[in-house]
Formats: C-alpha cells, sequence, structure tokens
C-alpha cells in the first residue's frame, strides 16, 4: 500500500521538525539513560556494569549494548547522540501508528491518528529526554504494522515480527508477553508443522534469554532485574496496592491522551468492533497489552508509573481516530456518513478548543530549556579548576542517587568516586572531598534533581554542609564545598 504525495511530504516535514527541534533544544538524557551511558563506558573499560550501584535504575540490556557503542565518542557527543536516536525513534514510532492506523483502517484515520500522536505532548517530551520508551514503542509498533497487514495466519512472516519484538524486548520486559501471545496464535494453527514451532520459539525466547543471561553475568543472579526493581520500588515508596490499579490505570491513560481523546477512543472501541473488527484486533492487543502489564507489575507490588501505559495509550489513540475519521469507511449515500462527520467536526472543533486552552507554550519550552541549563551548570561547577583540585582530598558527594550517573559520566569516574549524601551514615558531613550542593526553591523541588519530590522526602542534613567544609564554586543552581 505506497503512500501518497501528501503522506510522503508530511513524513518529510515531521523528520525537518524534529531535526530542527533536536538543534535549537539540546537535552539530556534522562537518568535511566545516562545510567545505560555510564554503564556502557565501564564496558569499555573492561569493567563489569554497576547494575548494583545506590538506586541505579533497571538495567535494560539492548540500552546498554547501545551505550556500550556510544560511550567512545566521548562526554559531550554521546549523549547528544544518543538523544538523537530518541528523535529518530520518535519519527519513526509517528510513522508507525500512521502506518498502523493506515493498513488497519484507511488513510483519513491514519492521518487523524498520526496528529493525534504528535498533539500527545508526552510522546515528544520522551523523545527530547531520551527514553528508551520510545524506541521500544516504535518497535512494537512495526511488528503489529506487519502482523496487521499480512492478514491471517497463513500469510504471516513471523521472523521478522519476532525480530523487532526481539529488541523491544530488549528494552522493556513487556514485549516478551507481546511476542508470546503472538507466537502461541501462530502454534495454534493446524497447519503448523512442530519444528516451525520449535523454531519460533527459540526465537521467542532470546529476549528473556539474553535479559537473564545480563545479570547473571554482571551480578551473579539471573533474576537480579526482578529482585532490583521489586526493592527499589520499596525504598523510593512508588509501591501501590493493587486495590490502587484501575483508579491510577484511568488516571494515567487520562493523562496520556487528555479525557477529550479518551472519550473518543471508547467510542471508537465499539464502533471499530461494528465495523473493522478483524482489522481492530491487533490495536486492541495492544491496548490490552500495557493494562495487564500495568495490572500485573501492580499486583506484583512494583512501581507503577504513567510511562507503562505508553502502549495502550497508543492503541486508544488509534481508536479515538477511527471515532473522528471512521465515517469515511461507509459508502457514499450511507445514512449514517453524514451526521457521523458532522459529529466528528463537532468533536475535532471542542477537543481542538480543549487543547488551546490547556496548552501552555511557554512552559513547554521553560520545560525543554531547564534540563539543558541544569546540566551546563553542573558540568561547570564540576570542571572548575578548584572543584577538580579539591577532588584529591576525596570522593565527590551530591545530596541524592538523581546526580549520580551525570555525575560520573561528566567526570569519567568510577561508583565509589561518587557517592550520594543520603547513602552515607553522617549524611556526608564528616566526609572529605567535594561536595555539590543544591539551592534556591527551583532546584530543591525540580523532579529530575531535586531531593523534594512527591515520591519521597530525603533527610535534610543532606543539604547542610559540614563543619569543615569550604566554598570553592558556585553556580546559580549548585554551590561546591571543599572538605579537606
Amino acid at each position: 500500500m505506497p503512500l501518497a504525495a501528501w503522506e510522503r511530504a508530511g513524513l518529510v516535514l515531521l523528520a525537518v521538525g524534529a531535526a530542527v527541534g533536536f538543534a535549537l533544544y539540546p537535552t539530556w538524557p534522562n537518568y535511566d539513560s545516562a545510567y545505560s551511558l555510564v554503564w556502557g563506558r565501564e564496558v569499555v573499560d573492561g569493567a563489569l556494569p554497576s547494575f548494583d550501584a545506590f538506586r541505579a535504575p533497571t538495567e535494560h540490556p539492548l540500552a546498554v549494548a547501545v551505550g556500550t557503542v556510544l560511550a567512545p565518542l566521548g562526554t559531550e557527543l554521546a549523549p547528544r547522540v544518543w538523544l538523537a536516536l530518541t528523535v529518530v525513534a520518535f519519527v519513526v514510532l509517528v510513522a508507525g501508528v500512521h502506518r498502523l492506523a493506515r493498513v488497519a483502517f484507511g488513510p483519513a484515520v491514519a492521518f487523524v491518528a498520526a496528529l493525534l500522536l504528535l498533539s500527545r505532548l508526552d510522546y515528544g517530551f520522551l523523545a527530547a529526554r531520551g527514553y528508551i520508551d520510545v524506541p521500544y514503542l516504535a518497535l512494537v509498533v512495526w511488528a503489529a504494522v506487519l502482523v496487521t497487514g499480512a492478514g491471517g495466519r497463513a500469510a504471516q512472516r513471523p521472523v521478522p515480527v519476532l525480530v523487532l519484538l526481539a529488541f523491544a524486548g530488549l528494552l522493556r520486559p513487556e514485549a516478551w508477553l507481546l511476542a508470546g501471545a503472538y507466537w502461541l496464535w501462530l502454534a495454534t494453527d493446524p497447519a503448523a508443522d512442530w519444528p516451525g514451532r520449535v523454531r519460533l520459539a527459540v526465537l521467542t525466547a532470546v529476549a528473556p534469554l539474553l535479559w537473564v543471561a545480563t545479570d547473571w553475568i554482571v551480578t551473579g543472579d539471573p533474576l537480579f532485574s526482578q529482585h532490583h526493581t521489586n526493592d527499589l520500588a520499596a525504598e523510593l515508596g512508588r509501591q501501590k496496592r493493587a486495590s490502587e490499579a484501575p483508579e491510577l490505570l484511568v488516571h494515567y491513560l487520562e493523562k496520556l491522551t487528555k479525557w477529550p481523546v479518551l472519550a473518543a477512543s471508547v467510542i471508537g472501541i465499539v464502533l471499530a468492533w461494528r465495523m473493522a473488527r478483524e482489522r481492530a484486533a491487533v490495536p486492541l492487543v495492544l491496548t490490552a497489552s500495557g493494562v495487564l502489564t500495568f495490572g500485573a507489575i501492580a499486583v506484583a507490588g512494583l512501581a507503577v508509573i504513567d510511562r507503562y501505559l505508553a502502549i495502550s495509550a497508543l492503541g486508544l489513540l488509534l481508536f479515538a481516530a477511527f471515532a473522528v475519521a471512521g465515517w469515511t469507511r461507509l459508502p457514499r449515500g450511507h445514512r449514517w456518513r453524514a451526521p457521523w462527520a458532522a459529529a466528528a467536526a463537532v468533536a475535532v472543533l471542542g477537543g481542538g478548543g480543549w487543547t488551546v486552552t490547556h496548552l501552555s507554550l511557554d512552559r513547554v519550552t521553560w520545560e525543554l530549556e531547564q534540563r539543558a541549563d541544569v546540566r551546563r551548570q553542573l558540568e561547570g561547577i564540576l570542571q572548575d579548576p578548584a572543584v577538580q583540585r579539591a577532588r584529591a582530598c576525596g570522593p565527590v558527594t551530591v545530596p541524592t542517587h538523581k546526580l549520580l550517573p551525570d555525575t560520573r559520566w561528566i567526570l569519567d569516574a568510577a561508583e565509589r568516586d561518587v557517592l550520594a549524601r543520603n547513602q552515607l551514615r553522617d549524611f556526608g558531613r564528616h566526609t572529605k572531598g567535594v561536595h555539590v550542593h543544591l539551592h534556591g526553591e527551583a532546584m530543591l523541588r525540580n523532579t529530575a534533581y531535586g531531593p523534594f519530590d512527591s515520591w519521597k522526602q530525603e533527610p535534610p542534613l543532606i543539604l547542610v554542609p559540614g563543619p569543615d567544609a569550604r566554598v570553592i564554586a558556585r553556580t546559580e543552581g549548585f554551590t561546591a564545598y571543599a572538605s579537606c
């Protein structure tokens, strides 16, 4: 199904816009991705990655592998290339959502689905901050495109689908569920032979086996990721009761899609089920997979966050698009075509008005610029000559774990050379070395770097310099003390 000229032009325009945004707003990889770069550099240096570092995130094997490839590019270039890859993945994701909607429901629905995705700024922000969720979603969506485009089981080419899901499964384990479900669907085909089933089962198992092997080699515990994630969720107070899952499910889906789109998606599911049931199957599976995973995580007592529902939100966007443009599938002269089109126009005007009144471009710009500004300040104070000289007295300490990967990356420092004061018995007040402090309410409550956020209230003493500490460097948001 070749793309029309306007569709190709839209893809080019999207790519150009993404490149311009990447150039104008040089952000910094988020906490998890920064750690992947740090771990990659450890591998390049011939050491095992410090997966068990203080409050380190759960490792993701493919992200660590990419960090290993990028680490030799250097302190400045490697993070920029990482971000460039996630921005490219965002463009690929939008193209994939468009393609999936086009294959399933037609070009008009595809156009609306792509616009809806672009208007959900959460996905763009994830890409701008280097989250691995974006390439994960792109891989899963393109696997869904291949499944939908091939039609029934007899027409499937399962190897490319399972390869995409294997790569996705090395970024997030939720893809294991999708790969297993796809294999089971293929295996129940009476025409399938057992050698073929076994070969595909091996391919389905590649991602979980590689993940377990990575954990085992690095930590000696093949289930380290599961244990670490559970322990970290408990330590940070991010566990939720299973009884809270339904309320959180609705809240997070509304946060990702916004309520006008969420309402339209419910209508779209009903309409698509009546009008295009076979074509709606794969988008429904995507939607359900995220919900099931979210529920399983809540029941297991792990951290539940809105990003775990990003794949479900994408499925809902497809159905919201069907609610808006599905009338184009009706034949001309059909009695419901004109009323549906009129209702869709009213809904678009209402939803557009809601978006305009709730969108703050200044806030969007600030979100993008402040991360780069904080990173510049941190780099500036860490590379100050006085700070470099004082490092001979002992390790660099930062208030909490949030600054550990950035600081280690900037300094090219080992785990033992950069410590969080909330992991030290005396909160670092009697530790010799360099102590980096944040100052100002905006920095202290910064969700990415500050010690006081909605998840965890840290001990105030991590902000109090030791009795022999003296100021050696200062920026707008940071102060460095030396204790020698």
